[in-house]
């Protein structure tokens, strides 16, 4: 995988809140508002990239027999790291993250690319998977966020937005209208981001009955027997 497309998979093809479903409860939680989706994502990406980087850096000195222990150990010291950071010269956005930015330490995001890419890739590539699958979460919280604001509170990063500040739709602000939209984007993302399966073509070229079966289709003969039963 070359480093463009190691880089740019979290966002649709391998995105890890609407693809694989990983991080839904800050997901949830935390896109109410645009302000504090940006927030919660900046934060995730910067434990990701730091925690990748570290992890690829020790995969041959952490012994295996512990190494769910060690992740976590290592992925909370940037958490507090990074929880003291936004303390210090974002208060506000401490305040309205509460609980969910301590607990990007359980985020299964986090240990997820921790045990299957940055524990068996070299440090540059499992970096760049870092900040790909970080851009790509910050991504799917800011498209929920961006819903659920404009809809639910007639604001967009808490700019009031004419006409829809006094007809907006409160319950896309709470856990119904999040789990409403989270389930529109995942149908969106299979709808039409997934790559389908190419259909096989069950045609006579290549094999060696046909000159036996008078080169009638596999697939004419399936649809024989089909209408026959």
């Amino acid at each position: 995988m070359n480093t463009w497309k190691n880089l740019t998979k979290g966002f649709i093809k391998e995105n890890p809140v609407l693809v694989l479903v990983l991080g839904t409860c800050p997901t949830l939680a935390t896109s109410t508002s645009v302000i504090n989706a940006l927030g919660m994502g900046a934060a995730a990406t910067i434990v990701l990239l730091c925690s990748n980087i570290v992890i690829s850096a020790l995969r041959n000195v952490i012994p295996d027999k512990v190494r769910i222990p060690c992740y976590i150990v290592l992925i909370a010291g940037f958490v507090t790291a990074v929880q003291m950071l936004v303390k210090a010269f974002a208060p506000a956005l401490d305040e309205s993250l509460g609980i969910y930015l301590p607990l990007i330490v359980v985020n299964c995001i986090i240990l997820g690319r921790a045990e299957m890419f940055a524990n068996k890739n070299k440090v540059f590539d499992s970096a760049i998977d870092g900040l790909g699958m970080g851009l790509g979460f910050t991504f799917a919280l800011f498209l929920m966020a961006t819903i659920r604001e404009i809809v639910g509170s007639g604001t967009f990063c808490g700019l009031e937005i004419p006409v829809l500040i006094d007809n907006h739709i409160s319950i896309m602000t709470m856990a119904p209208g999040g789990f409403f939209v989270f389930g529109l984007l995942i149908a969106f993302m299979n709808k039409f981001a997934k790559e389908k399966p190419k259909k096989k073509d069950f045609g006579c070229e290549g094999c060696p009955q046909a000159e036996a079966c008078g080169k009638t289709g596999c697939s004419e003969k399936t649809q024989e027997v089909a209408a026959n039963d």
